[in-house]
């Protein structure tokens, strides 16, 4: 049987309370409806240390906290459950969940081999100088997403956090929608409206660590051991985390249910595809590596098989960073993917180096075969995220040449980087004003510059058309989304590298990479004889004024000596791809 929601539950007549308080004597509800008096309406304790009661005349907006005896005096809180307050600091409100029309919303997530994600963060994606953007800024450039072609935003977190401006990795209250952001409705909207585009929504969840600051969670009914957070949190040297001394306790079955029920509060209410769980590294471990916490890795994989039992078209994608298979072994965690640093790297690291012979080809060639359980779908692969073009890091352009990261080898290696992002095996994501050559480090105070999208439409239209290629929007590139990858070439030396797609359809596509600052024209082996057509070119100036145009077109593949190959011509640092 299913327990009784927590948190302020609207009725016919009023409002149900219910909130959990093993170490409290008394517990009331206070709010502007009783002008907060904490005598007018006590809870009783209920099964499960659960103090309940039902407060008649109360209606959605109310303002509300519980007041709470313990032994150290009352302390008054905001409702763990509280899904709106008036900021951090403030005050729950009683939020109908049912007053959003959706207006038939029914849409599902597209596949993961049509995949391609979009990170994004609300309060810098569209804003003005001196306010952080919100939800209906995004609304705004969802028909430019459309156009670019991606499927999918994933959304930085959303959970309130203390002051205006923040990553969102500091969630004071994870069921409630960041107020600055335009709070619950704003953001289902968002939703809704990214649906209707055919864009799909995967939200950023932290369940590593709670807060820091304005953490009412925080030794929430007055008891604790070791002056440790209390009954949400461990209270011994689990706690400890790079973001402070407030890790879940996932092994007490009331923290389990609460961590379960935001899980899967975004994806019932808000119609949220995806969940990305941040860090889950340190759900598992306490200082990042080895497997000590194993209530952690039952708390991953809680969720994991909660949605998808629930929501079998959702995904669930793990930041673990490891390369561990258990994160996606149905033995293991079972999350669907995990973002992977097998591919981000290497490749990062092949894109910046200033000197061709220090570029390694090996590493390129094994950060595009990585996989996990059989399966090239569970892993995100990428070369910008937030993680990786801030706190001292660079978007890649400037990583390529700080002093002009619009010039020509900044161009060139950056865009190669989404040729083997969009080319590779796995679930591409793209980091917001990459497409354009953003190469502001990302901070959360520091708006996209917009003008860039325009200034660099050229290249904008070169992700486009890869993205189309990756979907197949055109047809001929199908084997662009299959799971396997063949090195038909490696060559050290001359930085030249070559590879398959297919997909288990029979359907394959050529890659040939150049990751030199020559041009190259040499014999390529190729999968099939016959002939090959070429369907992009990253050379060419259509994508930029500063780029060569070298001569590349279709090639037919014959057998020489028992080899099938073709003489294929590639500019520098560039990529093309061949399909049937």
């Amino acid at each position: 049987m299913t327990p009784p929601p927590l948190g302020a539950t609207l009725t016919s007549d009023g409002v149900d309370f219910r909130v959990w308080a093993p170490h409290a004597g008394a517990v009331s509800v206070i709010g502007d409806f009783n002008d907060w008096d904490a005598q007018s309406h006590p809870l009783s304790r209920g099964d499960g240390d659960i103090w309940e009661g039902h407060v008649p005349d109360v209606a959605a907006g109310a303002q509300y906290k519980f007041a709470l005896t313990t032994d150290s005096g009352r302390i008054d809180r905001i409702d763990p459950y509280a899904r709106a307050v008036t900021n951090s600091v403030g005050n729950g409100i009683v939020w109908d969940p049912n007053a959003f029309d959706w207006e038939g919303d029914d849409f599902d997530c597209p596949p993961f081999d049509d995949l391609v994600i979009y990170e994004t963060h609300i309060g810098s994606f569209v804003a003005g100088p001196d306010e952080p953007g919100d939800f209906t800024d995004t609304i705004g450039r969802f028909d430019y997403l459309q156009a670019l072609g991606i499927n999918a935003i994933k959304v930085m977190p959303l959970a309130e956090f203390a002051g205006d401006y923040s990553w969102g990795y500091n969630p004071a209250h994870p069921f409630a929608v960041e107020s600055t952001y335009g709070g619950a409705d704003a953001f289902k909207k968002l939703v809704r409206e990214a649906h209707r585009h055919g864009i799909a929504v995967i939200l950023d969840v932290v369940y590593n660590h709670f807060g820091p600051s304005d953490l009412d969670l925080w030794q929430f009914d007055g008891w604790s051991e070791n002056g440790k957070g209390g009954i949400y949190f461990f209270n011994d040297h689990r706690s400890s985390t790079p973001w402070g001394d407030t890790r879940p306790d996932y092994g007490r079955e009331e923290v389990r249910r609460y961590i379960l029920d935001n899980a899967l509060y975004w994806l019932r209410e808000f119609h949220v595809d995806g969940l990305r769980l941040d860090m889950t590294l340190y759900m598992r471990s306490v200082e990042g590596w080895g497997n000590d916490i194993p209530e952690g890795w039952t708390m991953m994989r809680s969720i994991a098989d909660a949605v998808r039992e629930e929501f079998p078209e959702a995904i669930t994608i793990a930041e673990d960073l490891q390369g561990d298979p258990a994160v996606t072994a149905a033995d293991g965690a079972n999350l669907h993917s995990q973002w992977d640093g097998r591919f981000v790297h290497p490749i990062r690291k092949a894109l910046i180096t200033m000197d061709d012979a220090h570029r390694s080809i090996p590493a390129v060639v094994d950060a595009l075969v990585a996989r996990d359980n059989d399966n090239s779908f569970t892993r995100v692969i990428y070369t910008e995220s937030h993680d990786e073009v801030a706190n001292g890091k660079a978007r890649v352009p400037q990583e390529i040449e700080p002093d002009n990261p619009s010039g020509w080898p900044a161009q060139k290696r950056a865009t190669l980087g989404g040729v083997l992002t969009l080319t590779a095996a796995g679930i591409p994501m793209l980091f917001q004003g990459q497409e354009f050559l953003e190469d502001e480090w990302f901070r959360d105070s520091v708006p996209l510059d917009w003008d860039r999208a325009e200034k660099f439409r050229d290249v904008v239209r070169m992700f486009r058309d890869l993205i189309r290629l990756r979907r197949d929007f055109d047809g001929g590139t199908a084997a662009l989304r299959g799971q396997h990858t063949e090195i038909l070439h490696a060559d050290d030396e001359t930085k030249l590298l070559a590879y398959a797609r297919s997909d288990d359809d029979g359907n394959r596509a050529v890659v040939v990479i150049n990751l030199a600052v020559e041009p190259q024209t040499t014999r390529i082996r190729f999968p099939d004889s016959g002939s090959w057509k070429l369907r992009f070119n990253s050379d060419g100036r259509t994508y930029s004024s500063l780029f060569g145009d070298h001569p590349s077109g279709d090639v037919e593949a014959t057998d020489v000596d028992g080899v099938i190959g073709a003489d294929v011509t590639v500019g520098p640092y560039a990529g093309i791809i061949y399909g049937r």
